[in-house]
């Protein structure tokens, strides 16, 4: 684990795509600007599980869809997660 001391404003950069930005230091909390191309999950690590579950889930969904463990459950695919609209407008207030 590589441990930095940045100040407010200062940013570091992970390869070529990625700037973490400090923006706000408050209190107790930090706050960080994330800019990272859309297709580059940026997930907060207590939402990780979750995500992990709801792929296993859809993994076993289109095992069933494509007739390989027949039987099991009915052919209901999920749209996939939409990227909200806040979070586009959240990535270009830091650019």
């Amino acid at each position: 684990m590589l441990v930095l001391t940045r100040k407010l404003m200062e940013k570091l950069y992970i390869g070529d795509d990625i700037c973490v930005t400090v923006v706000r230091l408050e209190g107790g909390q930090v706050r960080l600007g994330i800019e990272a191309p859309l297709e580059v999950a940026v997930v907060r690590a207590e939402l990780v599980p979750e995500r992990r579950m709801e792929r296993s889930r859809r993994a076993t969904r289109e095992v069933a869809v494509d007739g390989e463990a027949e039987g099991s459950e009915p052919d209901v695919r999920l749209p996939p997660i939409a990227v909200r609209e806040t979070d586009s407008r959240r990535r270009e207030r830091f650019r």
